[in-house]
């Protein structure tokens, strides 16, 4: 396990948290609890919320909350379906989601991020219901010994896959490193998109742990 690229002192002030769940320490660790306070909110699953209690609000996929912040524009946040594992797998590992985020001025579509799953009909279902324009992609083949070759996250093959269908401005792969369990990093994930069309690999931006990256919406 890496510790985190940001001291929570260095952080500055939280409007939202975004937490596809919080049942696994890759996603929300103790130190992550401990700054969720300081955030003005938390948007994460309905048995999440549950838990966290306080500041966090619970979403269902495709439920839609409103962002407002004095002097911003509004965000709608639509909950997006997950599944983060094979079939079976939810009441073991519970409920996760990804996230939309719209506000008045995109121009090229919806800002995803895809949550911890696989590819599934519901992820697939995003392409019918949204026009993404900016897709943050949480990939890293994530496996276990004791599963064999069930995967927990999407594949690189997966990331080409979903690219494909939703046909983005930008793709930024995300959640690949740091962990024991993530079994492709970005040099897999690199190939996989040079591999593909020009209009599919050529949209691909990189991020550095505790890096920042300019996206045109």
């Amino acid at each position: 396990m890496a510790g985190p690229a940001i001291a929570a002192r260095d952080v500055g002030s939280i409007d939202a948290v975004l937490l596809s769940h919080d049942h696994h320490a890759d996603n929300l660790d103790d130190a992550g609890r401990a700054l969720l306070p300081l955030a003005r909110s938390v948007i994460t699953t309905r048995t999440g919320a549950a838990r966290l209690g306080g500041n966090a609000r619970g979403l269902a996929p495709w439920a839609t909350t409103q962002l407002d912040s004095p002097g911003r524009p509004s965000i709608a946040i639509t909950a997006t379906p997950c599944r983060h594992g094979p079939p079976g797998t939810h009441l073991i590992v519970g409920d996760v989601i990804g996230f939309s985020l719209e506000w008045a001025g995109q121009r090229r579509g919806t800002f995803w991020i895809s949550g911890d799953t696989v590819m599934f009909a519901g992820v697939r279902h995003v392409a019918g219901r949204l026009r993404v324009g900016t897709e943050i992609l949480h990939l890293g083949g994530v496996r276990f010994p004791i599963t064999g070759p069930l995967r927990d996250t999407m594949t690189a093959t997966d990331a080409v896959g979903i690219t494909r269908l939703l046909r983005p401005h930008t793709v930024v792969p995300i959640h690949y490193e740091g962990w024991s369990h993530f079994q492709q990093d970005r040099s897999e994930i690199e190939r996989a998109f040079a591999e593909s069309e020009p209009e599919i690999r050529d949209c691909v931006r990189w991020i550095a742990i505790g890096g920042s990256l300019d996206v045109g919406v």
